[in-house]
């Protein structure tokens, strides 16, 4: 298929505020994501210079996903409530400070906590980067451009991660993984000064109820998946667990069509558009976190190859999230976002196929351009996504909306590296090519959900 992308609709001009706007957001993007995933290639040294175990790496792993999620909903509102700006600089400045305390832990307990305290930072600010940009781009086209540009941060954050991190951990110890995030959270907060104001909605409440239902049902999930491989699926802990996490769900869902103001109102869900999206967002993160963190693990553990190696294998998935992301963002602007979200999650499908296919003694080379796809199809359903769930919301839902997407992202990440965890707790590589299927799977589901219910031109 031959797509012209020279002859682009004219774009209404943007001020200089909007571009820092843009700027200020995307750097928010570049940090949370990039903490994600850069602590995997650390792992196997955490687990010697920490004496952290297969479960503690796990949490140090979903602690901050974990957060990251429960605490996206509350991030949204108070974006919303507060204004987008004013939320994100103080999500900001509790991530970078907890990252320092990251950075200066001498236990797995003390890296954990931290961890999820950078979690609650993350679900701050990510809400309202996205609001701030809704806000700032009132013409559609320029808005969905802009998308791109922000999804390019983190797209290329979150596929950069094992490269950047396998460097640092060479040069300057594990430490500086976490205490990099100073740097780059300073020049965010200079952006931001310069970003465009939002207004807040002071009206709105906040729902505790709700908060703590999210919180009790993510946290049951998380610790059922994770320390079922250790203590037994059928421990009384594990099934107490998961038994909380399904009813706290439950409730929560009760709650928000009950309570007259909802942190999360269930009528978007009415917007095929916005349900599709969180749907690929849940499949997407499942697979690419879950499977990031098993590929460091295996070839550091199981193959042998250093943390600097192991960051270089993904290097080409890397430059093709980083590409595809902007490549995403202009078929999204030209065609909507259902052929991106459709093809995009087959590629990124079909790479984790062509991953099993190679097997565990595939030569460096082959590994590394078998990410290619991963990569290419991971980007390019990014900026759909989050476009379609922008576009399916009125302004003042914005920050609400894009939590409840962010949320379904953390929450796929989550659950997919405490399930691969699990699968390989007792025979590595049969577990690993178990995952890869696991996740091909969910990709495909997620495709005919998008092909499904995602009109084929914005509307």
């Amino acid at each position: 298929m031959n797509i012209a992308l020279t002859a682009d609709p004219p774009v209404a001009t943007t001020s200089p505020r909007a571009r820092w706007t843009l700027f200020a957001a995307s750097f928010g993007f570049l940090m949370v994501s990039l903490d994600a995933t850069i602590v995997n290639v650390a792992l196997p040294t955490l687990s010697r210079e920490l004496g952290a175990g297969l479960t503690q790496l796990q949490w140090i792993v979903d602690g901050y996903t974990l957060m990251f999620a429960a605490f996206q909903l509350i991030g949204g509102s108070l974006s919303d409530r507060l204004g987008a700006r004013r939320a994100f600089t103080t999500g900001l400045g509790l991530f970078v400070l907890s990252s320092l305390a990251c950075g200066l832990a001498t236990s797995p307990s003390m890296l954990i906590a931290a961890r999820f305290v950078q979690g609650i930072g993350a679900a701050t600010q990510l809400p309202a980067s996205l609001a701030m940009i809704r806000h700032a781009y009132t013409d559609a086209t320029a808005r969905t451009r802009a998308v791109g540009v922000w999804a390019a941060a983190g797209g290329a954050a979150v596929a950069a991660g094992p490269v950047l991190g396998g460097l640092l951990l060479v040069w300057l110890g594990w430490r500086s993984l976490f205490l990099v995030n100073l740097v780059i959270g300073a020049i965010g907060l200079l952006m931001t000064a310069k970003a465009d104001a939002t207004p807040s909605a002071g009206r709105r409440r906040l729902d505790p109820v709700g908060q703590v239902a999210v919180m009790l049902a993510l946290s049951g999930l998380a610790f059922g998946l994770i320390e079922g491989g250790t203590l037994g699926w059928g421990s009384a802990p594990v099934l107490a667990a998961l038994v909380m996490g399904a009813t706290a769900g439950i409730f929560f869902v009760w709650w928000e069509r009950r309570v007259p103001e909802p942190m999360l109102p269930m009528r978007l869900f009415a917007h095929a558009k916005f349900a599709a999206a969180s749907v690929a967002g849940f499949v997407q993160n499942f697979a690419y976190y879950g499977i990031v963190f098993l590929l460091s693990l295996f070839l550091q553990n199981q193959r042998g190859d250093s943390a600097l190696a192991t960051g270089l294998i993904f290097l080409p998935m890397s430059i093709a999230a980083m590409t595809s992301n902007m490549l995403g963002g202009r078929l999204t602007g030209r065609l909507g976002p259902r052929l991106p979200m459709t093809v995009g999650q087959l590629v990124f499908a079909l790479g984790l196929l062509g991953l099993l296919a190679a097997g565990p003694d595939a030569p460096y080379w082959v590994l590394s351009l078998t990410t290619l796809p991963v990569g290419v199809g991971a980007g390019v359903v990014v900026p759909a996504m989050t476009s379609a769930v922008l576009e399916s919301v009125e302004p003042e839902y914005a920050g609400v909306a894009s939590a409840q997407l962010n949320t379904a992202r953390q929450v796929g990440g989550a659950v997919g590296v405490a399930l691969f965890g699990t699968l390989v707790a007792g025979s590595f590589i049969p577990g690993l090519r178990l995952s890869l299927v696991t996740g091909s799977a969910a990709l495909v589901i997620g495709s005919a959900t998008a092909a499904r219910w995602v009109r084929a031109r914005q509307g």
